[in-house]
């Protein structure tokens, strides 16, 4: 574990370790008045499904002004991937700083409080250390999932299912005939309307509170959008001309690669007007990709709300904002949409960081995965780590010094992953765990990932390499089967 002996708020502790209702305890002994007023708060923005298309990210066609501006003040990772690329379980794994393995932290179904009891989660390690904890919107796939690392959980309510449609012709499809609406809407409707604009309402007012508690904070926030399905307000679908969205250059199968990589997009196949099977009408297609834009724009709108009430309330600086979106997202990428998959557009992901008095629009390049964002916030907190952590800091980065840490391991179901450089290198393990399919794109020069090499001669020696690479570091863990140990 790599610990940077400069940190952002340094502050020493006398750690009591205590073992109470099944969680691991860390508590200071004493800390003064004075001691918790400098502790700087955390405000944790998580964003569903939202892939680094922004403009910050080289994406100049959307209008993400506020993350934009966030990037500018703090640091943009550019390589920055999930460890597993599914709602439930990637949150999982990010909020307990463990990877997952070939049964652990597998779907959307994933609780972490069932799968990995016993360790402090981040949200609890803050709560543990003096923080006031909330978690608002999704941040954990269930609501009630490690409640105890809260002080208090809050979640929007829909008027009619969690799709939070506003147009009664989709309001009638996803009540009535039991089934779900389109898998897009344009509605003249507030900000508020709509779920995420209720999440922002609350999040203001949660920062007034907290301002005049004047306890530190660790203040969580999850936007839905840009989930599907794709719906926003009016105002963000203006933002774009439909006339100028085009499907992706890989809107194709290559046969160099294997059956294994790819799925047939059965997240979006429950919405109305999607057929069961084959690829969306052109015009569906088109209308996903500018429903995805919309609602960037639409979360961005709200993000920048809440960064603008951070200023207003003096609360800026002292406050560090983490922002990221908990994996990528296929917009027709290989013939796909949805994620749930080990390609490039499902496993990168956005991630900024705000470090107040330490990042000025820094950019890195350093293969990160999101298992290192616990330790790098205890670090840049002053707090101790945990002994359960798997990742590594990222504070390095942050300081301009080398990090000596360069991969990542991402998986998806039998899928296994690892990025080293411009290297992504896949396998996919049969019930013998011994790879049945292998996948090999080099980025430099096929950013599209069309041309799997990993079956040509000359690469046997780096696919040797990797797969040893990758081998020794998913984790001890990796094939530890829950269900067997039950």
């Amino acid at each position: 574990m790599i610990k940077p002996s400069i940190s952002a708020y340094p502050l020493r502790f006398h750690i009591l370790i205590i073992l109470s209702a099944g969680i691991l305890s860390c508590q200071p002994e004493s800390e003064s008045t004075n001691d918790q007023s400098q502790r700087p708060n955390v405000l944790f923005i998580a964003v569903d499904d939202l892939r680094p298309e922004l403009n910050a990210y080289g994406a100049k066609h959307i209008k993400s002004p506020s993350m934009d501006r966030l990037a500018a003040e703090g640091i943009l990772f550019e390589r920055a991937y999930c460890n597993i690329p599914v709602c439930g379980a990637s949150r999982a794994s990010l909020l307990s700083g463990i990877r997952p393995g070939r049964y652990r932290f597998l779907s959307y179904l994933t609780r972490l409080s069932e799968e990995y009891p016993g360790i402090a989660s981040l949200p609890m390690h803050f709560k543990n250390h003096g923080y006031t904890t909330i978690s608002n919107g999704k941040i954990y796939h269930h609501a009630d999932d490690d409640t105890l690392a809260w002080d208090e959980v809050w979640r929007p309510k829909a008027l009619h299912s969690w799709r939070d449609y506003q147009l009664p012709e989709n309001i009638e499809m996803d009540t009535a005939n039991r089934s779900r609406g389109f898998p897009y809407e344009n509605a003249n409707v507030h900000d508020s309307a709509y779920m995420d604009g209720k999440t922002t309402l609350k999040a203001l007012a949660d920062l007034r509170k907290l301002k005049d508690d004047g306890n530190p904070f660790f203040l969580a926030v999850g936007f839905l959008k840009p989930h599907l399905p794709f719906n926003a307000p009016s105002k963000y679908w203006d933002m774009y001309d439909s006339s100028r969205i085009a499907l992706p250059a890989n809107y194709l199968r290559p046969e160099s690669t294997p059956d294994q990589a790819f799925h047939e997009s059965g997240e979006l196949r429950a919405y109305g007007g999607v057929p069961e099977r084959g690829p969306v009408s052109a015009e569906m297609a088109n209308q996903l990709i500018h429903g995805y834009y919309a609602c960037i724009s639409y979360t961005d709108a709200q993000i920048g709300k809440i960064l603008d009430q951070l200023e207003q309330l003096d609360l800026a600086d002292n406050t560090i904002v983490v922002l990221w979106g908990d994996h990528g997202w296929n917009l027709g990428d290989h013939m796909m949409w949805c994620k749930h998959c080990n390609f490039e557009s499902s496993l990168h992901v956005p991630l900024i960081v705000k470090v107040p008095g330490k990042t000025h629009g820094q950019r890195s390049k350093n293969v990160t995965e999101f298992i290192d964002i616990y330790p790098s916030l205890c670090d840049l907190a002053g707090l101790p780590l945990p002994d359960h952590l798997e990742g590594e800091s990222f504070v390095a980065d942050i300081d301009g010094m080398e990090r000596p840490y360069d991969f990542a391991i991402s998986k998806w179901y039998d899928g296994v992953t690892i990025i080293q450089e411009d290297l992504f290198y896949t396998e996919f393990l049969g019930e013998d765990h011994q790879p049945e399919a292998r996948m090999l794109f080099d980025h430099s020069t096929d950013s599209l990932e069309l041309n799997n090499m990993a079956e040509a001669p000359e690469n046997q020696e780096i696919t040797e390499e990797l797969h040893q690479k990758m081998v020794n570091n998913w984790g001890d863990e990796f094939f530890l089967d829950l269900k067997s140990t039950e």
